[in-house]
């Protein structure tokens, strides 16, 4: 193995992601990162969040999640609500609608991924962080940026025009 070897299974990782944002978005008209709002919504006891929790959930900026609340609640996935305890800060529910959705979407492919590397042993986690971060070193990923635990394509991160 050589490191073009190597480049082309960045890029088949990078292409397997792509395409399957690209599906998902096709198939079920939403992108991937309001699918993993909804999924977030749908974990929580009381099925609702406050926007900051969303926003520290997806690991993006308030407007690029703001953006993506627009886009669930105009598609009627979610609802806005008051917050009786805090007036400033309403709730974001996942609706009836929204619940289907989820239903119906397949599991997103980081829980995929996730599950897989539940299966390896510590010294396999060990050596596989090692690696990526020999890749990340090398591509100059600032650890200050935000990157979330989650595979995402950036489909709802509005263009700076």
């Amino acid at each position: 193995m050589n490191y073009t070897d190597i480049l082309i299974q960045v890029r088949k990782i990078v292409r397997t992601i792509n395409l399957e944002s690209k599906r998902i978005e096709k198939k079920y008209g939403i992108s991937i990162p309001q699918l993993l709002c909804l999924n977030f919504l749908n974990s929580r006891e009381s099925f609702q969040a406050t926007p900051s929790e969303i926003k520290n959930f997806l690991n993006l900026n308030a407007s690029s999640v703001t953006s993506i609340l627009s886009r669930l609640e105009s598609k009627g996935y979610i609802a806005r609500l008051p917050n009786r305890k805090d007036k400033r800060v309403g709730l974001i529910s996942i609706t009836a609608k929204g619940e289907k959705l989820l239903e119906d979407t397949p599991e997103p492919l980081h829980e995929q991924l996730s599950q897989k590397l539940k299966e390896l042993s510590p010294s396999q986690l060990t050596e596989l962080q090692q690696s990526f971060d020999v890749i990340i070193d090398f591509l100059n990923i600032d650890e200050s940026g935000k990157i979330a635990p989650i595979i995402t394509a950036q489909t709802d991160i509005p263009s700076s025009k």
